[in-house]
């Protein structure tokens, strides 16, 4: 596992700033727990209610501890309940009454055939934070439908500014899910800091669609300014962003944003005065207007010479740009070793389990002092449902 470093390589770290703090995590996929998820790096007890079976991104390799599952589960606790059953139900209930957050993603109105009803919560526990997400929200009508990652992507207009019209293709990350559960934990830590003046809970709804769109405000900024539809190079033209394939075939990219000072000394560097006598690349906005005709002389003298040369004629300079790295590649970089941002985690069943850290430090440190890897299914029922003094027959959901 080159590149990762092991638990005892991580360093000292601090305890978490939200020790204290109890999330019943009922989310499943993405949106959800990657909201858990953060909560759970800050240092919050994240107890993740999964269904019998466990949460079904569990199984995207075939196995129950597959590695979609892993990017987003860590630090929490994991126990198995079936709402179908009255037992699980009345177990989920006082579960929630000792709880600080709630977050689920289901769709609108299925908490409440559970007997998690906003309104029900409330009475029950005062000072709880309630976040429900949903792909569409609770009005309008698209609000009963599936929703994914893809789904938002399309319907937000990030799809719109990334696929060629041509050519339509789905491709790239995962964006709409996780800025979604992204908003999700940046909404509940704001309730959480609310909470300790009033003492009072709320009840917050994050969907999908609402946070893609907000996620690329300059697109609709720029699309109102200029009166016409963004498209796929828009925002690089205007960032004068680019892309060039060198002789060793090896990519690379440059980002010279709106400053002068870059355009002048890339040109120097690669020794293209000529460009900067060009009338069609005189100022920014000729450059931005004429960005497919610059990418492409750019593209011609980048193709001149290997990836490595270049890297070292431009790091001696003050041009933005770096390699165009593999996954791999990235990992042992000496800039990725130097933050030691990836790592491994060590869990007792499965062995070595492979992390991002969380990219906060706290006073120098990590948020929290121990990382713990994702569980396994049902992991701690007998440590979490115990721990609570909740009572099962074998019809309940206690995994024993």
């Amino acid at each position: 596992m080159s590149g990762w470093l092991s638990a005892a390589d991580r360093g000292t770290a601090m305890p978490g700033m939200l020790d204290g703090v109890r999330v019943v995590d009922l989310g499943t996929v993405i949106t959800g727990p990657l909201a858990g998820q953060m909560l759970g790096d800050l240092g919050a007890d994240v107890i993740k209610v999964e269904p019998p079976g466990g949460d079904p991104f569990r199984r995207t390799d075939g196995s129950d501890y597959g590695p979609t599952f892993l990017a987003y589960n860590r630090n929490k606790r994991s126990v198995i309940l079936d709402l179908a059953q009255d037992h699980d139900r009345a177990a989920l209930l006082a579960l929630v009454d000792t709880a600080d957050v709630l977050l689920d993603n289901y769709r609108p109105g299925v908490l409440a055939k559970v007997g998690l009803a906003p309104d029900e919560l409330r009475r029950r526990n005062p000072r709880l934070v309630q976040c429900s997400i949903t792909g569409f929200g609770d009005t309008g009508p698209y609000r009963r439908r599936p929703a994914f990652d893809g789904i938002a992507q399309a319907l937000s207009g990030i799809a719109g500014l990334m696929i060629d019209p041509d050519e339509p293709l789905a491709f790239g990350p995962t964006i709409s899910d996780n800025v979604t559960g992204m908003y999700a934990c940046y909404a509940i830590l704001a309730a959480l800091i609310e909470r300790g003046r009033t003492g009072a809970g709320r009840r917050l709804e994050v969907n999908m669609i609402e946070a893609s769109m907000a996620f690329i405000p300059d697109a609709y900024a720029n699309a109102a300014a200029a009166g016409r539809q963004p498209d796929r190079f828009s925002r690089v033209a205007v960032s004068q962003s680019f892309v060039f394939r060198c002789a060793d075939g090896l990519a690379l990219a440059i980002h010279l944003s709106t400053r002068e000072k870059f355009w002048e000394a890339l040109v120097t560097a690669i020794g293209a005065s000529e460009l900067a006598a060009d009338a069609r690349f005189n100022r920014h906005l000729d450059r931005v207007r004429n960005y497919v005709e610059l990418q492409r002389e750019l593209a011609l003298r980048f193709a001149a010479k290997p990836r490595g040369q270049w890297s070292d004629i431009l790091g001696a300079t003050d041009v933005p740009f770096a390699p165009v790295l593999s996954l791999s590649d990235v990992l042992v970089d000496p800039q990725i070793e130097a933050l030691r941002s990836a790592t491994t985690l060590h869990h007792r069943e499965r062995g070595a389990v492979p992390a991002i850290h969380c990219p906060i430090l706290v006073d120098g440190a990590r948020p929290i002092a121990a990382m713990k890897a994702p569980p396994t299914p049902g992991e701690h029922n007998d440590d979490v449902l115990g721990r609570a003094d909740f009572k099962f027959g074998k019809e309940g959901g206690q995994n024993t």
